[in-house]
């Protein structure tokens, strides 16, 4: 018999020695909201302490994936109460909208907390990422210490999509990936399979999604290391490291604009670039820039130096067109038609990239 803690959007359940977790938001396909971040924070905090709980699972209900990401619909909201509808770039930091406390601004800050955690963890953490894994889903599972991926699995950091930057330690992992492999993952947003994940460094072990039930039984009852070796197979190709030439030919070049001429420059000889050319010409141009300087400067930077860096950006952001714009797009009204500001690459300001870096008073994400 288990032994359940909370039932929720989030479960705890101690099976054995096993601690596990599960994202219990199938229908959202279990978008992380900030009481579960809370809420798994301090169940780690425990189980941390709990001499009965040798190693942790983490989990998503349902059969579509671990997890999509944070609940951006509830920060669409926020951001619609806190800044007018039109302009572009940035609100100045002298309006109320950045002295006054967002709901969304705690919800990164904990999000952020429970990153560390799980990297941090003195015990065991394995991630199940099977299925749809992304953004805030590479959160709660890239940072473990073991991390599983199935035929299923389909990762990713899509935030430029949206009007955002890779967080949750992305701009930690990204450019710990072979060659520039990691800045083609954090603009592109590309979706990438078992054998990618395990390429670049987001995953491990690939086990087909038919074994994963005998595993977590056999992990409620002996160490992790023993027996995931048992389940572990080949995962197959890479495509992402069959491309991984050209990818570090384009993403060498030092700005957005030349990294675009770059893989237009390839496409004539590798499709996988002509992809990527018209993946960040639909990107936020302001973002994509603020997303290549944050992934190299965090080639430099520990985690918590990372995340702290991405809460700078979050801040940023929360009082910016293309965020809002970028949530109406894709995940409001669905047009897929988002109305960037500015609108390319070139217009953008360097002064605003720039902004999008420089540390708010009062408001810095404190990881002690």
């Amino acid at each position: 018999m288990g032994r359940e803690t909370y039932t929720g959007d989030v479960a705890f359940e101690v099976r054995g020695h096993l601690g596990m977790i599960t994202l219990n938001r199938p229908k959202a396909l279990n978008a992380l909201t900030q009481l579960m971040c809370e809420s798994i924070l301090i169940q780690l905090q425990d189980w941390a302490e709990d001499p009965t709980v040798a190693q942790v699972l983490i989990r998503g209900a349902g059969d579509r994936g671990l997890c999509s990401g944070g609940d951006i619909s509830s920060v669409y909201r926020d951001m619609l109460e806190h800044q007018p509808r039109d302009g572009g770039g940035l609100l100045p930091e002298s309006t109320p909208s950045y002295a006054a406390a967002m709901p969304a601004e705690e919800f990164f800050a904990v999000e952020y907390r429970m990153n560390l955690t799980i990297a941090e963890y003195p015990k065991p953490y394995i991630a199940l990422m099977d299925g749809v894994v992304l953004g805030g889903g590479v959160g709660v599972s890239a940072h473990g210490s073991h991390r599983v991926v199935t035929e299923r699995s389909r990762v990713g950091m899509p935030e430029t999509t949206i009007g955002f930057s890779p967080d949750v330690g992305g701009t930690y992992l990204l450019p710990r990936s072979p060659g520039n492999t990691g800045l083609h993952l954090g603009l592109s947003g590309i979706h990438l399979t078992a054998a990618d994940a395990i390429f670049t460094g987001l995953a491990d072990t690939f086990v087909p999604s038919e074994a994963l039930e005998e595993l977590t039984q056999q992990l409620t009852e002996h160490p992790v290391d023993e027996v995931l070796p048992r389940y572990a197979k080949h995962p197959g190709d890479s495509a992402v490291e069959q491309d991984a030439e050209w990818i570090d030919a384009a993403y060498s070049a030092g700005t957005v604009e030349e990294i675009l001429v770059e893989l237009e420059q390839h496409s004539s000889s590798y499709p996988g670039a002509q992809q990527a050319a018209a993946a960040l010409r639909a990107k936020s141009p302001t973002m994509l820039k603020v997303a290549l300087e944050a992934i190299r400067r965090g080639a430099q930077l520990s985690l918590s130096g990372a995340l702290a860096q991405e809460y700078t950006i979050a801040i940023h952001a929360l009082r910016s067109h293309d965020f809002r714009e970028g949530i109406r797009a894709q995940v409001i009204d669905k047009d897929r038609t988002p109305r960037w500001n500015p609108g390319q690459p070139e217009t953008v300001d360097e002064d605003l990239v720039a902004h999008y870096f420089t540390p708010v008073p009062g408001k810095l994400l404190s990881l002690e």
